[in-house]
């Protein structure tokens, strides 16, 4: 099963990739109160066909470079 993962893209500024941002939300473990996590991921964009605000799904795949081992997978909005 590959995972896959939706985010906010937030940098198009190289070549092929794309960075994005995925938020989550955890539970404080004493006080049971949610917060949110945010993380970046930089993904595999081979058209340049997305901007700075698309909602995107990526998938994992094999490490593409030092920090790429996410592919674009498909937009959710533009």
């Amino acid at each position: 099963m590959v995972r896959s993962k939706k985010g906010l893209v937030v940098s198009d500024k190289m070549d092929k990739t794309v960075v994005i941002v995925v938020h989550t939300y955890k539970m404080h473990p004493k006080y049971k109160k949610r917060y949110r996590i945010s993380k970046k991921f930089h993904a595999h964009d081979p058209n340049n066909q997305f901007k700075i605000g698309d909602e995107i799904t990526v998938y994992e795949t094999r490490p593409l470079s030092k920090l790429k081992r996410w592919t674009v997978e498909e937009p959710v909005k533009k």
